[in-house]
C-alpha cells in the first residue's frame, strides 16, 4: 500500500512538472550565504518569491547548493516521505497508540494525501521537519537531557514554533522553557556572527513585513486573518483581526494550560497550542496545518472515531481549491462559499471549543498537578515560503 502511494505521488510530481517553488527559495538562500549576496534582496520562480526566514535558516540551507536542481527535488520528495513516516511514528507514540509496523505503514500511505502533507511535498517545504523536531522534543520525559533544545532550534529556523516555549513556561516547565530560549538565542547569535548585515535587516525590519510572505486574502492562507479578509471582502481586516486574534490567543493558551495543569492531558495541551498558533498567525498557509496528523492520532487513541473521520475529511477535501481564487476572486466570494474557502480556521475554532470541553473538570476529573512524565519509548498555488 505504501509503495503504491509513493509511486502515485512520484508520478504526479513528474507528470505535472511540479516546480517545488519553496525548495528553490531555500536553494537561493543557501547560495546567497555562499556567494555573499543580499539574502533578502532576491526573488525566484514565476511567483517572485523572496527569502522570509531568519538568517540561521539560510545557513542551514547551504547544503542545498551542493546538488543539481533535479537531484535536490528528488531528495526533498524522498526526505519528506521519510519525515512523514517519522512524524506518524512520533504522533502514534505521543497519543499512546501502539506503534506496530502495519498501522504506521497504512497511516503513512494515507497520510501523504492529507492536503497539508501533500502540499508540503509538492512545495518542497520543511513543515514536517519542524513538526518532528517540536513533537519529538515535547514528547520526551520532563527531565530528559537538553529537553527544549530541539524546540529552540525549530524556532530559530522559523519563528512560529516559539509559541511552544510560551506553552512550556505557562505550564511550569521552566527548565525546558529556558533551555529552549537559550537554544533560540544561540541560533540568532550564530546568524549575527555569520551574516551580520542580513541579521540586522531581518530582526529590525523584515520580521515585521507580513506582506512579504504573501497576500493575506488568498485562499491558501488558512488563518483567522485570511478568513476575516475573505469574509469582509477586504485585503486587510485591520482591527477586527487584531481583536479576534488576541482573544483566540488568550483563550487557546488558557485552554492549553488548563489541559496540562488541571486535567493532566499533555496531548491536548500541545495540540491546542499548535492550533492556536496556526489560527492567530497572520499567514498560515494550508501546508502549515500538518499538525492534523497528531490530532488524528490523539482522537483515534481516545476512541473518538467520528471526530477523527471528520478531521480526515476536512483536511483531505481541498474545498478551498474548488472556489474561484484567481487574481482577486478570493475577495468576491459569496456567503455560501465562505465555509468552503476557510475550512481549516473554522474547524480549528471548533476544535478549540471541543478541547475546552474535553479538558473540563467534568470530563477529566481535574487535578492540580502536572502529569507524570511518560517514559521514553522507543496544484495551483500562489503561496510564498513561510
Amino acid at each position: 500500500m505504501l509503495t503504491l502511494s509513493l509511486a502515485a505521488l512520484a508520478l504526479l510530481c513528474v507528470a505535472q512538472h511540479i516546480e517545488m517553488a519553496d525548495t528553490l527559495v531555500y536553494r537561493a538562500e543557501g547560495a546567497a550565504v555562499v556567494d555573499g549576496t543580499d539574502l533578502y534582496g532576491f526573488t525566484v520562480t514565476e511567483w517572485q518569491l523572496p527569502a522570509t526566514y531568519p538568517p540561521f535558516a539560510a545557513i542551514l540551507f547551504v547544503p542545498t547548493t551542493w546538488l543539481p536542481v533535479g537531484a535536490l527535488k528528488v531528495a526533498f520528495v524522498a526526505g519528506n516521505a521519510a519525515l512523514m513516516a517519522l512524524f506518524v511514528h512520533l504522533s502514534w507514540r505521543f497519543a499512546g497508540l501502539r506503534t506496530g509496523r502495519a498501522p504506521v505503514v497504512v497511516a503513512v500511505a494515507l497520510g501523504l494525501w492529507l492536503e497539508p502533507v501533500f502540499q508540503t511535498v509538492l512545495f518542497g517545504q520543511i513543515n514536517l521537519a519542524l513538526a518532528c523536531l517540536v513533537l519529538w522534543d515535547l514528547s520526551r520525559p520532563e527531565h530528559a537531557l537538553g529537553k527544549g533544545f530541539a524546540l529552540g532550534v525549530a524556532a530559530g529556523i522559523k519563528l512560529t514554533p516559539a509559541v511552544f516555549i510560551v506553552y512550556l513556561l505557562m505550564t511550569g516547565r521552566v527548565r525546558s522553557g529556558l533551555i529552549a530560549v537559550a537554544s533560540l538565542t544561540g541560533t540568532v547569535l550564530l546568524g549575527v556572527l555569520v551574516l551580520p548585515e542580513a541579521s540586522g535587516e531581518f530582526w529590525t525590519g523584515r520580521l515585521f513585513e507580513t506582506g512579504r510572505v504573501g497576500k493575506t486574502f488568498v485562499v491558501d492562507n488558512q488563518s483567522l486573518r485570511g478568513l476575516l479578509a475573505r469574509f469582509s471582502h477586504s485585503p486587510e481586516p485591520g482591527a477586527v483581526w487584531v481583536v479576534t486574534a488576541g482573544l483566540t490567543a488568550v483563550a487557546g493558551l488558557w485552554t492549553a494550560r488548563r489541559a496540562v495543569v488541571r486535567a493532566g492531558l499533555e496531548t491536548w495541551g500541545v495540540l491546542v497550542t499548535a492550533l492556536t498558533a496556526l489560527l492567530v498567525s497572520p499567514i498560515s498557509w494550508s501546508h502549515h496545518w500538518v499538525w492534523c496528523v497528531p490530532l488524528l492520532a490523539v482522537l483515534i487513541a481516545e476512541g473518538r472515531l467520528r471526530t477523527a473521520a471528520a478531521v480526515g475529511v476536512v483536511w483531505t477535501a481541498r474545498s478551498f481549491w474548488a472556489v474561484p481564487h484567481r487574481g482577486d476572486l478570493d475577495l468576491r466570494l459569496p456567503w455560501w462559499q465562505q465555509p468552503l474557502a476557510s475550512p481549516y480556521p473554522l474547524f480549528g475554532l471548533g476544535l478549540l471549543a471541543f478541547a475546552a470541553w474535553r479538558t473540563g473538570p467534568a470530563r477529566t476529573g481535574a487535578r492540580a498537578v502536572l502529569p507524570a512524565p511518560r517514559p521514553e519509548t522507543g496544484v495551483t498555488t500562489r503561496a510564498g515560503t513561510g
